[in-house]
This record gives C-alpha cells, sequence and structure tokens, in this order.
C-alpha cells in the first residue's frame, strides 16, 4: 500500500530493458477496452433498447484504409454485443463533428439536437444554391450585410461618444479619470475635422452651453400674510365645491308639474231618532257614536 501512489520508482544500476520478456500482441490489433455506450441504440435483431451510459467490455481497433482518419486524427472502431440476442454491433469514432458514427447491427435512436445542427446547415446550404443560381439575391444578401456593418459602426460610433463624455465629466477628479480625459481630449484636438462636434470641459457642445447660459431662474419669496390670504382662498375654494355637491344632490321639482294639494276628509255622522240631542262635530262627535255601537251590542 504504501507504493500505491508513488511517481518515481527506483531502477538499479545493472537494469536490462532487453531482459524483459513481452507480452504477445493481440490477434487482429484488438485491444479490449470498457466503455459505456456513447448513445442509445437499438438491436437490429431482438429490437432491444440499450441506453446510454451502459456499460460494455468492448474491443477497440484502428480505423484502416481512406477513411482511416481525418486531418491526421485517427479513427477507431468498438466492437460490443447486444445484452438479450448477442449479436456483434459496431460503431465508429467521428473526430469530424466530435461524435460517433453509428456502422453495423443496431440502429441510432432519435436525437433533437442532430435536427437543428442538419437544420442549420441545410439553411445555409439553400442560400448558397440561392445566390449562386439568381444572381438579384445574392446582391440583396450583399446590401443587407453592408447594411447591417454601417448599423454596427454607427452604434460602435455612438458608444464611443459616450464614454468620451463620462471620461470628460469624470475629468474633474483627480486620478487615472483625469489623465485618461485630458489624453483624448488632446489626441481629439489634433485630429478633429471641421464637420466633428466640439465638447467642452464639461461636456457640452457650443450650443448646449448657449441654451444653458440664456435660462434663467427666478425665485419669489411669499411672505406671513400672502400665506394666510392664500390659504383663505383654498378653504373658500373647498367650501364653495362642497355646496356645489349639495345642490347636484337635493331633488329639483320643474315647473311643469302642477302642485298637488291634499284636503282632509271630514266625517259625517246622520243623526238617528233616539240620538238627536247627540252634538256633532269633532271629538264630541266621535265618543257619541261609540257610546251609540256599545249600547246596541249590549241590546
Amino acid at each position: 500500500m504504501g507504493e500505491r501512489k508513488v511517481l518515481n520508482k527506483y531502477i538499479p544500476a545493472d537494469f536490462d530493458p532487453k531482459l524483459v520478456p513481452r507480452t504477445k500482441r493481440p490477434k487482429d490489433n484488438l485491444v479490449p477496452v470498457r466503455m459505456m455506450l456513447p448513445f442509445s441504440i437499438q438491436c437490429a435483431t431482438c429490437s432491444s433498447f440499450m441506453y446510454r451510459g451502459r456499460k460494455f467490455n468492448s474491443k477497440k481497433e484502428p480505423v484502416s484504409g481512406r477513411n482511416g482518419k481525418y486531418l491526421s486524427i485517427q479513427r477507431y472502431r468498438f466492437y460490443i454485443k447486444c445484452t438479450h440476442c448477442s449479436r456483434p454491433i459496431t460503431f465508429l469514432t467521428d473526430p469530424q463533428n466530435a461524435d460517433y458514427e453509428m456502422e453495423n447491427g443496431a440502429k441510432r435512436n432519435y436525437e433533437i439536437w442532430h435536427d437543428k445542427t442538419k437544420s442549420n446547415e441545410e439553411i445555409i446550404q439553400e442560400e448558397e444554391t440561392e445566390e449562386q443560381l439568381d444572381p438579384m439575391k445574392a446582391l440583396e444578401n450583399r446590401v443587407l450585410d453592408s447594411q447591417r456593418e454601417m448599423a454596427d459602426l454607427d452604434n460602435l460610433d455612438e458608444i464611443k461618444a459616450m464614454n468620451m463624455k463620462h471620461l470628460q465629466i469624470m475629468g474633474g477628479k483627480e486620478g487615472s479619470f483625469n489623465q485618461i480625459s485630458s489624453f483624448l481630449h488632446s489626441k481629439n484636438e489634433l485630429e478633429k475635422t471641421p464637420n466633428e462636434t466640439i465638447f467642452n470641459e464639461h461636456g457640452l457642445t457650443k450650443e448646449e452651453e448657449d441654451v444653458v447660459q440664456n435660462v434663467q431662474f427666478r425665485t419669489r419669496r411669499l411672505n406671513t400674510l400672502d400665506e394666510q390670504k392664500n390659504d383663505l382662498k383654498r378653504k373658500q375654494n373647498q367650501e364653495d365645491a362642497f355646496r356645489q355637491q349639495l345642490s347636484l344632490v337635493k331633488p329639483r321639482i320643474s315647473s311643469d308639474m302642477p302642485a298637488i294639494k291634499i284636503k282632509p276628509k271630514k266625517l259625517k255622522i246622520k243623526p238617528e231618532n233616539n240620538q238627536s240631542n247627540i252634538p256633532t262635530g269633532g271629538i264630541s262627535c266621535l265618543l257619541g257614536a261609540y257610546a251609540s255601537d256599545d249600547s246596541d251590542d249590549s241590546n
């Protein structure tokens, strides 16, 4: 265990590497490798699925022939067996696309990111073929590219002008900002053209500075009497508004509607023969009528 992580090992002085026995070369140049599947596949014989990350005891060999290398990068072939029917399956490395390529024995499952790359490549190829067949289309694409470049240059100039303004505004402070702003200001004065705008030390043009100087600020201080008058006016306006709202709430009677007068109805009682001496009128009449009704019930 002490020599498990040793980097430098002792080599005696009388060591002869020729005396070390050589191992036998593998048959057909196949090297056993423990690896995992780089993509999901389906067996062509039993239709069983084997998913990405499944571990296999595979065998590796270098690809020979014309397609054996890509830009001096060696390609390799891997041999595995199906877990259900033991059919041999082979796939290759693909250094051109930084991926693996299915060769024989199974079918690679659908992967959406492959469609995205293929669609982008197809769009580029279609544009190239259209430009080759239609010269007007090629001219339109060139004009669009030039317009895009001009817009990018204009945006870059605006960003430079904004940075220049910020540096000139920060030039009053001590430190690196002052040095950078003075250097850029001197550089612009040397390289300025008649059509180029000139900024002053505050980052303003001549027109902007004239506008700022022409602005006049006037202030007026109110006395205590003026403040009291303003308060009284404000309260009076609030009261007038409140009264106006009350007048809107009250119902209005139109002059076209006729006035209706209600008269009280007089109670008339006919005197009988036996009660001719009962006075008629007012409360005495009502009491007499009530007494006569009671007497009739008792009889």
